[in-house]
């Protein structure tokens, strides 16, 4: 083979080699292109609620705007809200309503869960009271008829006195004649003239004597001038108009007399509380000045009255008071029974309220946490009563709740609680400043920073624009403050926007 034929054969064997390689990389660009549109298939398929995720391999539920998690959309797309994706949730979520708290953290938090008992309860309502005289123990001695007073035995007021004790001596002169007329016609009649006698008898009633002192003159048949006057309980000379060579009238009082047997506590209890305090009850007394003596007593009545200055209303006890130990004007601690209760009590301090509402912080049994708006009734030792929210069993927060609120937000998630379709943040106005990115008929897109009050980052989202015919002309680009509220379906509406530094709309 010459020269000139072997440069041709390498050519040739060169062009078949180049168009081999060529073809070998034709093939292995389009298997590539196919895979490729294949794959950006797959990836741009739509999914549903209850399609798994390939990218995480679980099941979603819904997808939903965070900013508006009331709202669900069964497909992700962009928020008609915000400026931003949907998010999904996954089985097994609670839409953002709970929090999952890994057990070591809550250690480390001091997280102390206990369960919602039923219980009988009495409360305990606990007042102060000042003693006074019960003024249904009170005797008074009056004269009837013209008297003398010989002598006086008592001295002055608050001396204390024994039943039947001797107070005065009175000369009496109409008693005196009454007398002589009945021994005279019984000496006279004698004991035949029964008639006579009665009405002899019936005069000495007339003039004032008693049916002791008529028997004692009978007993004796000799005039009695002068007659004791006996104290008809035992106490305290709390009212004394005698004195010693006195002349007194029909009817006057000489005497007043308060027994100490038992006296009056008037306690101030709190309005608040007055409905569980009921006539009959059992209330139990100490006085500083007697730690170790327990008073005993029931109350009387509530008296209806409320002091405008300390919202109270007074509550009369009545105590029984051994030794005429308590004295009026002395102070008592007292410790009033209220009604017996069957009803699911938690801690005190487990509930948290939040203004208008109590909440309770529930435990599930995966380590979830989440809010549960509940009624509260009375407290007492330091448990509450909870008359709806709860059942018998469930488990609460008791302490460490407040921590939990910062991770979970729980303002935000009391509010969905208590109405899911309501934004959070509804009725409130917040205040921010942006750059106008468009405007539309009724509505402006603006790009804003950090709403610290709505817990908003920065973010360029559309807000409802109510147009009045007199507010400044808002331009493309131009730097606004704004504030806004957040209506029941989540749209954040513009009540007033102006210019950086201008009038207000």
């Amino acid at each position: 083979m010459t020269a000139r034929s072997k440069i041709i054969a390498a050519a040739l064997a060169s062009l078949v080699l180049a168009a081999g390689a060529y073809a070998v990389y034709r093939i292995g660009v389009m298997r590539g292109l196919s895979l490729s549109d294949a794959a950006t298939q797959r990836a741009g398929a739509p999914m549903n609620a209850g399609d798994v995720d390939p990218t995480t391999g679980r099941r979603v539920l819904y997808w939903h705007d965070p900013m508006v998690p009331g709202r669900r959309f069964d497909e992700p797309g962009k928020s008609p809200f915000m400026n931003m994706m949907l998010v999904p949730v996954y089985e097994g979520e609670n839409g953002g309503s709970s929090i999952s708290v890994d057990p070591r953290v809550q250690q480390n938090l001091g997280i102390r869960i206990v369960e919602v008992i039923r219980a009988t309860i009495s409360p305990d309502i606990d007042a102060v009271g000042s003693i006074a005289f019960n003024e249904r123990d009170q005797a008074v001695v009056q004269v009837r008829a013209t008297a003398y007073l010989e002598k006086v035995h008592v001295r002055a007021t608050l001396d204390r006195v024994a039943q039947a004790a001797p107070l005065a001596e009175l000369y009496v002169p109409d008693w005196v004649a009454a007398q002589e007329e009945f021994l005279a016609v019984r000496r006279i009649l004698g004991p035949d003239s029964d008639a006579l006698v009665d009405a002899a008898r019936q005069r000495m009633r007339q003039v004032g004597m008693t049916d002791e002192q008529i028997e004692r003159v009978e007993q004796l048949e000799h005039v009695q001038a002068s007659t004791t006057l006996r104290a008809p309980i035992a106490g305290v000379i709390v009212d004394l108009a005698a004195r010693d060579g006195m002349t007194v009238m029909p009817g006057e009082t000489l005497f007043r007399i308060n027994g100490l047997a038992t006296v009056w506590a008037n306690a101030e209890v709190p309005e608040s509380q007055s409905g569980l305090v009921f006539p009959g009850a059992a209330v139990r007394a100490r006085s500083p000045a007697f730690p170790d003596t327990v008073f005993e007593g029931t109350v009387q009545a509530i008296l209806p009255s409320v002091d405008a200055s300390t919202r109270t209303m007074k509550a009369r006890i009545e105590l029984k008071n051994p030794d005429w130990r308590l004295a009026p004007g002395m102070f008592v601690n007292v410790t009033l029974s209220g009604p017996t209760t069957d009803a699911l009590w938690v801690p005190s301090e487990a509930l948290i309220q939040t203004g208008r509402r109590a909440v309770v912080m529930l435990a599930g049994a995966d380590g979830t946490f989440q809010p549960a708006e509940v009624e509260a009734g009375i407290e007492h030792d330091g448990r509450t009563q909870i008359t709806r929210g709860l059942t018998e069993g469930q488990r609460v927060v008791a302490s460490g709740q407040f921590l939990i609120d910062s991770e979970a937000n729980l303002r935000a998630m009391t509010s969905r609680t208590a109405d899911p379709s309501a934004a959070p943040g509804a009725s409130i106005e917040h205040t921010g400043e942006g750059t106008i990115e468009a405007i539309d008929v009724d509505s402006v897109t603006l790009s804003h920073g950090a709403i610290p009050s709505a817990q908003w980052g920065s973010m360029t989202m559309e807000f409802g624009l109510l147009r009045e015919g007199n507010e400044p002309p808002l331009q493309q680009g131009q730097r606004v403050t704004f504030s806004f509220t957040l209506g029941a379906d989540g749209k954040p509406r513009i009540t007033r926007i102006q210019p950086a530094g201008g009038g207000p709309r």
